[in-house]
C-alpha cells in the first residue's frame, strides 16, 4: 500500500520534477549520473518528496517508473516472446511492465504445466524430437519466429528452434502450449532459424556447424570432402498447425558455418539471405598444435552470404530427378542448386552474425562482430548482379557476386556490431557486442550519403539481440526496444557464481534513447526475442468445449461430464473416466491390482477462466495441469501395491485441501 501511495505522489508531481531537468539538454543515457530530487520547491507532496529522496531518485528515475508501471487490472502493450536458452523453453513478458507472464515449456519437461511428465499428449510432443531412439529432454532455444500474414505478425503461431539436436517447435497462440517437435534428420545442431517469409509457407531452418549430412562419421582430414550445411524448408501446414513433413525439402551448402538469416519481404519476397562465418574451413584442433577455432575462423577478411531463391527451391523440389532422399528428407544437392539459379553467394565483412531485411524489402543490413561497420546490400544490385552472370565461384561452385557491384554503402557504429531492428521512422537500430552501447542510424534509401548514426546509448555489459516492437515487419511500432545482455555481474542482488541473463528496455520513442528498465531473467539465457502488439494474440480463457484435446485442437474421445465417471476393467488393463471440479476428484477411490496396465483420463468440467485444476499421484513421477475444459490422459503400470494420495495441485477453492483420494494397488 505504502509503494502505491508512493507512486500516486510521485505521478501527480511527475511535471514538477522534470521541470527540475533543463529541457535544453538532452536526457542522460543509461549511465549519466544525475542529482536526486530536491525537496526544495514546494507543492510536492511531502511523502513523495521523502520517498524520493530516501532512495536517491532522479527526475529521470521517475520518468522511467512511469513509463513501465502498468496498474494491477491494467494490461500491457505488448508480448515479447524470447527464447529461454538452456531452459529449452520460450519466456513470455509484458511490455512495458517487463513482468514475466508466462514459461512456455518446449523441449524440456515442466511440472507445473504438466509437460512431459505423464501425460501422453505432451509426452508424444517430445518423443517427436527423439534423435535415433534417444530421448532428449533439454534443449538450448535460440530464436523465436511469429508467424506473419503478408509481412506483419498475425498472433497464431510461435516457432523456436533448439540449437542443441537441430529441432523446431511449433507453439499454438491460442493456448500458448507446444504442439509439435520435429527432428532435422540429416543435422547436428541448427541456429539460423527459425524463421518465416512474409506469409508463413514455410519455417526456414539454417545448419550451424559443417558436419557429415545424417550424423554419419567422417575424420576432419576429410573436413571439405564429406561435411556439409543444410537449409531446410519445412512447410507449414495452417490449417492443421503443423509442420509437414513430407513437404519439406533441404537445400544442400557448403560447410560454412551458417549463422543468422531472414526472408525478404514485398519487393524481396521469396528470397532469403543467410550469413556464415568460416569460410576459411578450419577445423581447430589445439591440443594436436593446430590453431585454435576462434584464430582459424577469423583469417579471411571477407565470409559469404548466402541468397537463395525459396520459391525457386520449392518448385524444383517437387521435379522428378532434382533431389535426393537423406533419411526420409528430400534435399537438394549443390550442383543441382547452382544450376537452377537458387543459390548465390556473396562477400561480407569476416564474421557476422546478423543479416536483416529492412521494412520496405529493398536493402539487406549485415552485422560483422570484427568490423565496426554495418554493410548495406541493395535488393536491386543483388538482382541485376545475378542477371548480370559477372561472378566468381567458390570452391564449391556457387557463384560469388562482386562486393562492389550488390553493395550499396557501410556505416561505421563502433565496436561488434551485431543485429539491426527498424522503428518504422526511417531509423535502424544496431546492437554493439563490444561497446556494451545500442547505435541509432537513418536509412538513406539510395542515397549512400543518407545512412549516418544519429545517436549511441550506453547499455551494460555485452549486448547480443535486440527486439524492438514489431522491429522485423513490414510497418514497426517503435517506442519500444530490449537489449538481451549476456551478462548482468551487479546490477541485481547476488544469487551465488551463476548470474541472471539481463533484459534492458529502452524507450525509443522520445528525442533521445533512454534505458527504463532493468529485468534479470534467472530461467535460462535468452537469445533472440519478437515484440507483438498485443491485441493481436487471440488467446482462449477457457478451452472451446468440455472435454478438449490441446494437442488435436479438438474434442477429446475421452470427454468425462459430470455423471460419467467410471471405472471399466478388461481383463488387467484398467480405464479410468475422472471429472475435476471445485472441490472434488470424482472417483475418490480406485481399486487396482498389482501388474494392471492402466489408462486414466481427467476432464475439468470447469467453465470459469482460470479455474485451473492440477493432479498428482504420488509415486509415479506424474504432475498434470488441466485448464478448464481440458481433457488430460495418463498411463502407467501398477508395479507396486500400496495406498496412494492423489489430490489437486492448484490451490482453486476454500476446500483445496480436501479435493483428493485413494489409489488403492492390491497385492
Amino acid at each position: 500500500m505504502r509503494r502505491l501511495i508512493a507512486i500516486m505522489f510521485l505521478v501527480a508531481a511527475l511535471a514538477m520534477l522534470l521541470t527540475a531537468c533543463n529541457d535544453d539538454e538532452p536526457e542522460p543515457t543509461a549511465t549519466a549520473t544525475t542529482a536526486p530530487v530536491s525537496v526544495e520547491g514546494g507543492g510536492l507532496p511531502a511523502d513523495a518528496l521523502e520517498v524520493a529522496n530516501a532512495r536517491g531518485l532522479t527526475p529521470q528515475d521517475i520518468r522511467a517508473a512511469l513509463k513501465t508501471y502498468v496498474p494491477s487490472g491494467k494490461m500491457d502493450e505488448y508480448y515479447l516472446f524470447t527464447s529461454g536458452g538452456q531452459s529449452g523453453s520460450v519466456i513470455v513478458i509484458g511490455v512495458p511492465s517487463m513482468r514475466i507472464l508466462k514459461n512456455i515449456a518446449v523441449f524440456t519437461p515442466e511440472s507445473w504445466q504438466g509437460y512431459g511428465y505423464g501425460e501422453v499428449g505432451s509426452e508424444a510432443v517430445l518423443d517427436g524430437g527423439n534423435v535415433d531412439g534417444t530421448k532428449i529432454r533439454m534443449g538450448d532455444t535460440h530464436h523465436p519466429a511469429l508467424s506473419e500474414t503478408n509481412g506483419d505478425y498475425d498472433g497464431q503461431w510461435l516457432f523456436i528452434n533448439d540449437k542443441a539436436s537441430a529441432r523446431v517447435a511449433v507453439v499454438d497462440l491460442r493456448d500458448f502450449e507446444t504442439k509439435q517437435i520435429v527432428k532435422d534428420p540429416n543435422l547436428i545442431s541448427n541456429h539460423g532459424s527459425a524463421f518465416v517469409p512474409p506469409n508463413t509457407e514455410y519455417v526456414i531452418q539454417s545448419s550451424q556447424y559443417g558436419t557429415p549430412l545424417g550424423w554419419e562419421y567422417a575424420p576432419i582430414s576429410e573436413y571439405k570432402e564429406k561435411y556439409r550445411g543444410l537449409i531446410t524448408m519445412y512447410k507449414f501446414d495452417r490449417e492443421k498447425g503443423r509442420i509437414d513433413l513430407e513437404n519439406s525439402f533441404s537445400i544442400e551448402i557448403p560447410p560454412y558455418w551458417q549463422d543468422l538469416c531472414d526472408a525478404g519481404k514485398l519487393v524481396s519476397d521469396g528470397w532469403a539471405f543467410c550469413n556464415s562465418f568460416n569460410t576459411e574451413l578450419a577445423t581447430g584442433g589445439v591440443e594436436s598444435g593446430n590453431p585454435p577455432f576462434e584464430a582459424g575462423v577469423s583469417q579471411r577478411d571477407m565470409d559469404y552470404m548466402h541468397i537463395f531463391n525459396w520459391k525457386k527451391a520449392a518448385e524444383v523440389a517437387e521435379q522428378a530427378g532434382k533431389t535426393e532422399v537423406m533419411n526420409g528428407m528430400r534435399v537438394i544437392r549443390i550442383p543441382t542448386a547452382v544450376e537452377e539459379g537458387i543459390l548465390f553467394l556473396a562477400p561480407e565483412p569476416k564474421s557476422p552474425h546478423g543479416v536483416d531485411v529492412t521494412p520496405d524489402g529493398k536493402y539487406l543490413t549485415v552485422a560483422g562482430k570484427l568490423d565496426p561497420h554495418v554493410t548495406i546490400y541493395s535488393f536491386d544490385k543483388i538482382m541485376k548482379a545475378i542477371e548480370g552472370g559477372n561472378w566468381t565461384k567458390d570452391e564449391f561452385g556457387i557463384p560469388v557476386l562482386d562486393f562492389d557491384e550488390v553493395m550499396l554503402t557501410q556505416v561505421e557504429l563502433g565496436l561488434g556490431p551485431l543485429h539491426t531492428q527498424y522503428d518504422g521512422q526511417g531509423n535502424a537500430y544496431t546492437s554493439l557486442f563490444l561497446d556494451s552501447a545500442i547505435a541509432k542510424w537513418s536509412l538513406g534509401g539510395e542515397d549512400p550519403a543518407g545512412y549516418k548514426l544519429l545517436e549511441k546509448l550506453p547499455v551494460q555489459y555485452n549486448v547480443g539481440h535486440i527486439a524492438a516492437a514489431e522491429g522485423d515487419t513490414v510497418s514497426p511500432d517503435g517506442q519500444y526496444l530490449v537489449a538481451l545482455n549476456k551478462w548482468s555481474v551487479d546490477r541485481f542482488l547476488s544469487v551465488g557464481p551463476l548470474k541472471p541473463q539481463n533484459e534492458q528496455l529502452l524507450d525509443i520513442g522520445s528525442d533521445t534513447m533512454s534505458v527504463i528498465y532493468d529485468m534479470p531473467m534467472g530461467i535460462g539465457e535468452p537469445h533472440y526475442a519478437q515484440m507483438i502488439k498485443a491485441d493481436k494474440i487471440k488467446a482462449w480463457e477457457v478451452y472451446p468445449e468440455t472435454g478438449w484435446d490441446p494437442i488435436a485442437q479438438a474434442p477429446s474421445e475421452f470427454a468425462t461430464l459430470a455423471g460419467e465417471e467410471r471405472i471399466e476393467r478388461d481383463g488387467n488393463n484398467v480405464t479410468i473416466f475422472m471429472t475435476s471440479i471445485r472441490s472434488h476428484l470424482t472417483p475418490e477411490h480406485v481399486t487396482l491390482n498389482q501388474g494392471d496396465n492402466v489408462t486414466w483420463h481427467i476432464t475439468n468440467i470447469e467453465t470459469a477462466p482460470d479455474a485451473t485444476h492440477g493432479f498428482d499421484l504420488g509415486g509415479q513421477n506424474l504432475s498434470l495441469s488441466i485448464e478448464p475444459g481440458e481433457t488430460a490422459t495418463f498411463q502407467f503400470v501398477a508395479e507396486h501395491d500400496g495406498t496412494y494420495a492423489y489430490y489437486c495441485t492448484e490451490f482453486c477453492s476454500a476446500l483445496h485441501l480436501e479435493m483428493m483420494g485413494y489409489m488403492f494397488v492390491e497385492p
